[in-house]
């Protein structure tokens, strides 16, 4: 518990049984009240070695995509009661141990959601980004801070926590099954005026990490043009994107999540 919030990490995994273990090892059990792993369908032992490390495990039986995954992770975690939702890579890219900082935010009640920024500091160069990857994270965060009005470091990190009320509200299930869900969220979150914290995150690059190749970056960099034009047209009432309404549907709607292709172990 934090500040008597139940806090969950949930982790979307994918092929992630070289680095899981390492993973799991620095997440701070003292604050986390349970760790919550979706698996989308891996070839490798990803399952095995979650089930042996005593984590609470969901299968997708044929992959569904990374944005999908994140989807069915929320949604199971707001079933377990969580107050506080914090989304890792089991991939040991992002350090587990800055989660209290994240979590932290949210509990104090002046953030809604809270992001580990590899920007701040300045030392994402030297965790190993590659300078493609950089070079586009920062066009990227300058065009979408002008199009969406805000002042984030970056928009690209798959290190995040959310209170309950976020995930509740926001119309994820007309997302993108794919990478740039999460850019869309975070998107939505500015959209429906959520306030969002930063806190300054070392990240890793290494052989065992997972990371989208170049045409995969390529798709997800025109991906989060389109979602801060969405925005843009949205916010003037030049246009109308499902992405941007209130649906009415929050993760628990029983008509709008199935647990077909999901096993619960």
């Amino acid at each position: 518990m934090l500040a008597g919030k139940k806090v969950l990490v949930v982790m979307p995994a994918y092929n992630a049984a070289l680095t899981l273990e390492r993973t799991f090892q620095d997440i701070p059990m003292d604050i986390v009240d349970e760790v919550l792993l979706v698996d989308d369908a891996s070839h490798d032992e990803t399952l095995e070695v979650a089930q042996r490390l005593g984590i609470r495990c969901f299968l997708h039986e044929r992959n569904l995509g990374y944005g999908r995954n994140q989807k069915t992770c929320y949604t199971e975690a707001l079933k377990l009661g969580a107050d506080i939702v914090v989304m890792l890579h089991p991939d040991y890219q992002y350090s587990p141990k800055i989660i209290p900082a994240l979590a932290g935010l949210v509990a104090s009640g002046e953030y809604d959601l809270a992001i580990g920024s590899r920007i701040l500091g300045g030392k994402a160069r030297h965790g190993g980004m590659p300078l493609y990857k950089y070079i586009a994270n920062r066009l990227l965060t300058a065009f979408e801070n002008l199009l969406l009005g805000a002042k984030l470091s970056e928009y690209h990190t798959g290190f995040r926590a959310f209170s309950r009320r976020v995930l509740e509200t926001l119309p994820l299930w007309e997302n993108s099954d794919d990478f740039v869900f999460d850019n869309e969220m975070l998107a939505q979150a500015i959209f429906f005026d959520f306030r969002v914290g930063e806190a300054s995150c070392p990240t890793r690059y290494f052989e065992e990490a997972s990371s989208i190749n170049f045409p995969r970056s390529v798709k997800y960099g025109l991906g989060v043009l389109a979602t801060s034009m969405k925005f843009f047209l949205q916010k003037r009432g030049w246009g109308n994107y499902r992405i941007f309404s209130p649906s009415g549907r929050g993760l628990m709607e029983p008509n709008y999540y199935s647990e077909q292709n999901l096993s619960p172990l």
